[in-house]
This record gives C-alpha cells, sequence and structure tokens, in this order.
C-alpha cells in the first residue's frame, strides 16, 4: 500500500479523497493555483505545493510540473480526481513513465473509452446495445447535414473529449444544425482543446441512466447498481439517486452486465462509469464510458456501503478485487444535489464572490462532500459547483424529506446560489413520482425558474418570523415593550399588508389579523430552526432594519415590518424599478467578451443573439430584449467584462 499519494484536483473532490487518504493511514500532498491559496483542500493535506496561476492552463492542467512535485514531495502515486487531467492518456503515460502509480485506469483505457467516438466501436464489439450516429467526428457542415438527415431528427452534437455538459447540443432541424456545430466545436476547443464532435440520434422522452463499475484489470470486475441521473440542465446533472425509480431488477442486471463485458473488453482497472440512455420501455443504449470517479459517487457509497476512493486506492496499488456480484444489493434510497453558484432567476448565471456566511447542514441521513469555506470565495476560474449535499433513507420518500430540510437549513449568503431551485424540483409532484426525463428541467420550467409566494399557513408563519425579529431588534431590546403593532407590508404588492402585534407574555405570540402564532424563539438573521405552534419550522431569514427576506423550500417572502403608525401612507409608497433597460445590453457576468454578433446600425429584433461571453468553462449566449438598432458597440471581442459592463447600446423602434 502506498504511503504518500499526490492529489492533482482541487475543491471538494481533493478533500474527499484526502479524507479516505487519512483513513487509510496515507499521507496526501495537494497542489495549488493562484486562486486557491488557503483553500480547505490545501489545509487538510499534509503537504501542498503551489503550481502556477489562477487559470487551469496555468496549473490544474500542467502534468509535467504535477509530475515534478509528485516526485519532489516523495509520493508515490497520483490521484487525479475528476476533470482536469483525469481523462488525459498522455498524463497518464507521463506518470507511469516517471515511475509513480496512476490511481485510475491505464493510458490504453482511457485513450479508447474517453474518446467517445472510440469508446462507441469499442461498445459494439463487447455487444453493448449503441444509439445511432456517426462512427467517426464530423467536422463539414454538409457532411453532418447528409448524417444527420440519415439518422433523424432531433439529433445530438457531442463533443468526442470531455464531457460534463460541455460542447453538446441538441439540434431539431437541419436549419439549426450549422449554428449548433459551430456553437458546440467552440466550447469543446476552449474547454478540452479538442473541437471534434460526433453526431448521433437524441432519443426523445429519455432518462439518463447509469452503472458504476469497478475493476482490477486482473479479469474481476463488478457493477455497483444503476444511478438514476435524468434531473439535468444544459445535459449538466442537476440532482442523482441511487438507484433508480425506474429501473427494474431484470434491467439492473442486464444493463450491468453490458457495463462489465465492456470494461473486461478494455481490461478496464479502477472505478468507471458507464452511462446509458433509456427509453420508456427500458430499452437502452450505451452513451459513453466516464474513465474517472464521477461527481455522484456518493450515492452509490451510501446505497452499496463502500467507499469507492477506498478501492480504486486499493486497486492502483496491486490488490485485487475481493467483492463478489452475487453479494451486492442495494440498501436504501440516497440522493445527490448539486450546490451551484449561480441564479437561477437569471437564467442560472454563474455567480462569483466571497462566501460572508457559509454554513452546512448535519443530522441524520445527511452528508455534505464540500471544498470551500465561510470567508473564502467563488472563483471565476473554475466550475461553480459549491458542494454536493446528500441524503440517505430507508426509502424514496424519507430520502427526499431529508435532503429538503437539509436544502432548508444550509446558508450560503454573499453568492447566488441554486439552492431555492432545488427545493423546487423536490416539491414537484412529478419529480415525487419518479416520473422524470432528462427533459424535466426544460418542461416544467420552460419559462425559467421564479420562486413561489407563500399563502395560507406558511404565509402567516413567515410574516410572524419577520415580525419577531423586528420586535425584538428594535422595540424589544431598544425599549424594554413587551407588546408592539407593526404592519407588515409584502414587497410583491405594496397594497398588500398584514397587521401584526407581537407580545411576549412568557413566550412569543404573533397575531396576524385574526390569526395568532406562537413562536418557540425570536428568530435572529440567519436560520431559524424552531417551532411554530408547537410544530418543527425551518426556514431562512436576510435582514436589513425593516426589510425582512424569508425563504422556505421554494417560497420567499420580502417583506418590510413597519411601525403601525404609517399604514395611512401605504398607497404612496413608491415601486423600485429594478435591473437595466431594454435599451442596453449589459454583462450578467464577469467573463470574456468572445462574439459580438452584430455591429452599429444592425436592426436586432427582441430575442436576437448579440453576443457570447465565455464564464466558468460555458458560452453564455445574450439576446435583445427588445426591437431596435445598434446605435453603439461599448466592448470589443477579447475584453474581460465585469458584471452589468455595458456592451451594447441601443436605438428602441418605439423611441420615433
Amino acid at each position: 500500500m502506498f504511503t504518500k499519494i499526490l492529489i492533482a484536483n482541487r475543491g471538494e473532490i481533493a478533500c474527499r479523497i484526502i479524507e479516505t487518504a487519512k483513513k487509510m493511514n496515507i499521507e496526501t500532498v495537494a497542489v495549488y493555483s493562484d486562486a486557491d491559496a488557503g483553500t480547505k483542500h490545501v489545509k487538510m493535506a499534509d503537504e501542498a505545493y503551489h503550481i502556477g496561476g489562477s487559470a487551469s492552463a496555468e496549473s490544474y492542467l500542467r502534468g509535467d510540473v504535477i509530475i515534478e512535485v509528485a516526485k519532489k514531495s516523495g509520493a508515490q502515486a497520483i490521484h487525479p480526481g475528476f476533470g482536469f487531467l483525469s481523462e488525459n492518456s498522455s498524463f497518464v503515460a507521463a506518470v507511469e513513465a516517471a515511475g509513480l502509480a496512476f490511481i485510475g485506469p491505464d493510458s490504453h483505457a482511457i485513450e479508447v473509452m474517453g474518446d467517445k467516438i472510440e469508446s462507441k466501436k469499442w461498445a459494439v464489439k463487447a455487444g453493448v446495445s449503441t444509439v445511432p450516429g456517426t462512427a467517426d467526428a464530423v467536422t463539414d457542415i454538409a457532411e453532418a447535414k447528409k448524417a444527420a438527415a440519415d439518422i433523424g431528427y432531433p439529433v445530438m452534437v457531442k463533443a468526442s473529449a470531455g464531457g460534463g455538459g460541455k460542447g453538446m447540443r441538441v439540434v431539431d432541424d437541419e436549419a439549426s444544425l450549422e449554428d449548433g456545430m459551430t456553437a458546440a466545436m467552440n466550447e469543446a476547443r476552449n474547454a478540452f482543446g479538442d473541437d471534434r464532435v460526433f453526431i448521433e440520434k437524441f432519443v426523445v422522452k429519455p432518462r439518463h441512466i447509469e452503472i458504476q463499475v469497478l475493476a482490477d484489470g486482473k479479469g474481476g470486475a463488478v457493477y455497483l447498481g444503476e444511478r438514476e441521473c435524468s434531473i439535468q440542465r444544459r445535459h449538466q446533472k442537476v440532482l442523482e439517486e441511487a438507484p433508480s425509480p425506474f429501473i427494474s431488477a431484470e434491467t439492473r442486471k442486464a444493463m450491468g452486465e453490458q457495463a462489465v463485458a465492456l470494461a473486461k473488453a478494455v481490461n478496464y482497472r479502477s472505478a468507471g462509469t458507464v452511462e446509458f440512455i433509456v427509453g420508456a420501455n427500458q430499452d437502452f443504449y450505451f452513451l459513453e464510458m466516464n474513465t474517472r470517479l464521477q461527481v455522484e459517487h456518493p450515492v452509490t457509497e451510501l446505497v452499496y456501503n463502500l467507499d469507492l476512493v477506498e478501492w480504486m486506492i486499493r486497486i492502483a496499488s496491486g490488490e485485487a478485487l475481493s467483492l463478489e456480484q452475487s453479494a451486492i444489493a442495494p440498501k436504501g434510497w440516497a440522493m445527490e444535489a448539486r450546490l451551484y453558484a449561480e441564479d437561477p432567476e437569471r437564467d442560472f448565471l454563474p455567480s462569483i464572490g466571497q462566501l460572508l456566511r457559509y454554513r452546512e447542514p448535519s443530522g441524520e441521513g445527511v452528508r455534505v462532500d464540500s471544498g470551500v469555506e465561510e470567508g473564502g470565495a467563488i472563483s471565476m476560474f473554475y466550475d461553480p459547483m459549491i458542494a454536493k449535499l446528500i441524503s440517505y433513507g430507508k426509502d424514496r420518500d424519507e430520502a427526499i424529506a431529508r435532503l429538503a430540510e437539509a436544502l432548508d437549513t444550509y446558508e450560503i449568503k454573499g453568492i447566488q446560489s441554486n439552492r431555492q431551485f432545488l427545493s423546487s424540483v423536490l416539491e414537484n409532484k412529478d419529480y415525487q413520482s419518479g416520473d422524470i426525463t432528462t427533459g424535466f428541467i426544460a418542461a416544467h420550467y420552460e419559462d425559467g425558474f421564479i420562486v413561489r409566494n407563500a399563502d395560507g399557513d406558511d404565509l402567516t408563519k413567515m410574516v410572524a418570523l419577520g415580525a419577531a425579529h423586528v420586535w425584538q431588534k428594535s422595540v424589544a431590546l431598544a425599549y424594554g415593550n413587551a407588546r408592539a403593532d407593526f404592519v407588515a407590508v409584502l414587497s410583491r404588492d405594496a397594497l398588500t399588508y398584514h397587521e401584526v402585534s407581537v407580545d411576549d407574555a412568557g413566550m412569543i405570540i404573533v397575531t396576524i389579523g385574526d390569526i395568532s402564532h406562537q413562536l418557540s424563539h425570536a428568530p435572529e438573521s440567519g436560520l431559524f430552526a424552531g417551532e411554530i405552534d408547537g410544530a418543527s419550522f425551518i426556514a431562512q431569514l436576510e435582514v436589513d432594519n425593516h426589510h425582512v427576506t424569508v425563504t422556505k423550500g421554494a417560497m420567499r417572502e420580502k417583506l418590510q415590518i413597519l411601525p403601525s403608525h404609517v399604514m395611512p401612507y401605504l398607497t404612496h409608497m413608491p415601486v423600485v424599478d429594478e435591473g437595466a433597460g431594454a435599451d442596453e445590453v449589459i454583462a450578467p457576468m464577469p467573463g470574456l467578451l468572445t462574439r459580438l454578433l452584430v455591429k452599429e446600425g444592425d436592426s436586432v429584433k427582441k430575442g436576437q443573439n448579440v453576443a457570447v461571453i465565455e464564464a466558468m468553462k460555458m458560452e453564455n449566449m445574450l439576446v435583445a430584449e427588445a426591437d431596435g438598432v445598434v446605435k453603439s458597440l461599448k466592448a470589443a471581442v477579447g475584453d474581460n467584462l465585469n458584471v452589468e459592463d455595458l456592451i451594447i447600446e441601443l436605438s428602441l423602434d418605439d423611441e420615433g
């Protein structure tokens, strides 16, 4: 067994690997970029070495520097985590040439399985069911149109290298093919340095289900059930679970046996994942094989009660696989929610900045894999994931309930996050019943994500929390009064308000009209995890003087808790107009302006694509908000933009 390993990665996966290594009494070596100095994984490791600038190309993709650090530190092996160099066959060859062990598959398996085109050929040879598509990369648009016509629309244009939803576009018809190919190729080139794409049939109403395999490269191989990964946005997984609520035991066995057959065909070693697209009749087709540890691996670990990272290390050190397929069976249910630094109410635009408040949930059946800490920052240079929140229960209902409660207690301030969007998905009746496909988010959030206004009992309890907080701070503490009267104004409508009184007669009673609620304690700014009317109630409060925002699940209420004497003036309260005007196209996030699709004097229509910004390794299309004419260009291709930097100024058609 190794005595010291180097982790060639950052963030939550680096921390995850370090935790297992410590359990195995293996010393760890971390590497870090300028942006990651002093971060959680650096502090957790036994040793840490600076390897370059903040950009991935200047640090985490510098395989030669990482190998030198491994040799210098005395590490015997390198674990790549996922992303970066984890599926780079040249890096694996260089690691082995340097006399080090690579904790993952060998370069041959990565080369043939990490390339989607080659992996499909191997899958066919191994007898794995495959989706109709091009056998080789396609670069010429005429060739692509012919191939797509033969396959039949809709088709998927997909990058040959890499993954994570980058370099992928669904194309519905021939007219959209050229733009789809261009975008996919540009994204693939920027993310992976390889712009090859191929075309395959897009299965309508599909599920994305993957099989976890472990193989020792000595003939031993097993499958560890399936993971349901159908809840995706732009081909990026959002919620995963194990087992799938859809797959039968017979289908699980058939898929698992095909996955093992493919692993054995390439003499696979280590943990790997074979991904399938599954139709409504449980017909399944091979998509690709990920020759690395998956982001969503914790759900498999909880359901099968094993440590995949430990098995990767043991196999890399030469141990044979001791697991027997007949003894492997799922127990319970696990779910994973990916917490991202993004704003769901602004089309999920990335959000960067400092984590001013960061408190992770805990409790029975709750696990958090994270690489951040309070006071740390979410950088523009890397993937916007904050953490992975995982729940475990005896069945699916319990796993959903625990995950929902954990989301409510997860405190993330200073940046925007998708926390409430995840809560919204969990509250959806179709999701709760397991009626999901990869088109779930597109179907249920066709107009984007909008937080839900509270009503009924939920609304009065949220108003009670806001009023009790303001009472405690501005009345009870300042003046010593036990009772105070307020008006709670709902910011969604200045004319909607509630008369509120707060009374501390041994316990806090909040009366809203003719309804009274009894609170276990006055809430502070942050998390309220107490009781209302004797029942558990969890919500979060953000407070700015008499402005209080209360969130619970997918609900949010913005309140103004004002002294009761303002009631005669409520109808005169001004309505605040927020945001940029329709005559401006601004940068919604920090990023690089890679393309301008219009020039001065051009006429544009509402919804027309006008510019492209690259941020966090993704291309983001900007559109005109109204019909008009380009008055002036305020930025140039190649500019690094900050949030709300002006890019294009328009003269609107209705300006005369």
